[in-house]
């Protein structure tokens, strides 16, 4: 029997100014930056970040990047954070593809697609861009790709774990993240207790 495909962009938002992220793994934010080797050629570099803990769970480097690409990705994060309620993205054709909107629907993941000409509906990834092209893509020769992956990535964990963030009462994104696990083990064993309570 032919089964219908699910339709596309089943997982999107209507597009109105995004709510601001209230928990953990609440808003996922992704988007690009190009930038180039030694030799000109061209790089592009897959960011995403937690828009509530501003952490930088993942930058992925290559030299061209595909709607596969960003769901490998995501699938990697997965394993180990979970998978967000919302992912903010802008309209580029690697998030409008079909392998995004797929793994999006198939983990009741909601797209959230900026409006066209609001970058700010995309704050929280625009300025950690920001922060990577002023920090590292322009203080750094890249001699190849696997040496653009490394210095990139030895910069993602430095942000993470070295960097006091003024938004997160001067924690890093690290220890914020950290604070916010601590408090939702607190609140899960506290329900618990007073559950057991209710019971006699």
């Amino acid at each position: 029997m032919f089964q219908r495909r699910p339709r596309r962009h089943r997982s999107a938002r209507q597009r109105s100014r995004p709510p601001i992220a209230q928990d953990m793994n609440e808003c996922w934010a992704m988007d690009f930056v190009s930038d180039q080797l030694y030799d000109g050629r061209k790089l592009r570099a897959l960011t995403l970040v937690d828009a509530y803990t501003r952490e930088c769970l993942a930058i992925w480097v290559d030299q061209a990047i595909r709607g596969e690409d960003v769901v490998n990705v995501l699938d990697s994060v997965r394993t180990s954070r979970g998978v967000p309620i919302r992912i903010q993205v802008d309209n580029g054709p690697e998030f409008v593809s079909k392998a995004l909107d797929r793994w999006a629907y198939e983990h009741h993941v909601e797209l959230s697609f900026s409006r066209p000409g609001k970058p700010t509906d995309n704050a929280h990834i625009e300025a950690f861009n920001g922060r990577l092209r002023q920090e590292c893509l322009n203080q750094h020769w890249f001699l190849s790709l696997h040496d653009a992956r490394s210095k990139i990535e030895v910069w993602r964990v430095a942000y993470n774990e070295s960097r006091p963030h003024g938004a997160l009462e001067w924690a890093t994104p690290a220890e914020f993240a950290l604070r916010c696990l601590q408090q939702r083990a607190v609140a899960v064993l506290t329900k618990s207790e007073y559950s057991t309570a209710a019971q006699f």
